[in-house]
């Protein structure tokens, strides 16, 4: 389908992702990932923080509030809480499950979602997975929207966690041909 993989490769889509556990007959699944030039350690507590914000484009999931662009020390996520905040308040969706450094799993408006962070060396592969139980007729539409927005908020915690700030737009280094467009792999 289109628009169900950016930045990731074939070994990446085939293997496990703790979400899988929550949707076992998916009509609907999605690929992100991105490089990062940090460490889990240094990536974690970015994601860890999409408690606080969502981390795409602001303008549009989070209203025109900007997400934190500092650390705010947050406790690790445990299962129940908030998955994320909009305009920093108000809870949206619920923590399915969390282990520090390796994955943040959650549910949001009828989505089950896992980052992933895989060590490679002095770097992250960070990782989504994007599940849905149902969706067909509107698949290609929620991907599309997906892809925008997931894609932006990889792009904006891996700058983050690279010290960096604000991501470049247009995106990142040449995809190695698993998928199409522009990707940082």
């Amino acid at each position: 389908m289109i628009a169900d993989r950016w930045g990731v490769r074939d070994a990446e889509v085939a293997r496990a992702y703790p979400c899988d556990e929550y949707v076992p007959a998916p009509a609907l699944s999605a690929w992100r990932g991105v490089s990062v030039a940090a460490p889990p350690a240094e990536l974690w507590p970015w994601v860890a923080q999409i408690r606080a914000a969502p981390y795409s484009y602001d303008w549009i999931d989070n209203l025109g509030r900007r997400s934190p662009r500092r650390l705010l020390g947050l406790p690790d996520p445990v299962p129940g809480e908030p998955f994320t905040r909009i305009l920093g308040r108000i809870p949206a969706g619920e923590v399915l499950a969390a282990e520090p450094e390796v994955h943040y799993s959650g549910r949001i408006a009828g989505a089950v979602m896992s980052y992933l962070l895989v060590p490679n060396g002095t770097s992250t592969r960070l990782l989504m997975k994007l599940m849905m139980a149902r969706g067909r007729r509107l698949g290609p539409l929620i991907l599309t929207g997906d892809l925008v927005m997931a894609r932006r908020q990889l792009l904006t915690l891996a700058a983050l966690a690279e010290g960096g700030g604000r991501p470049a737009e247009g995106g990142g280094r040449p995809a190695d041909g698993s998928c199409p467009g522009p990707a940082r792999v």
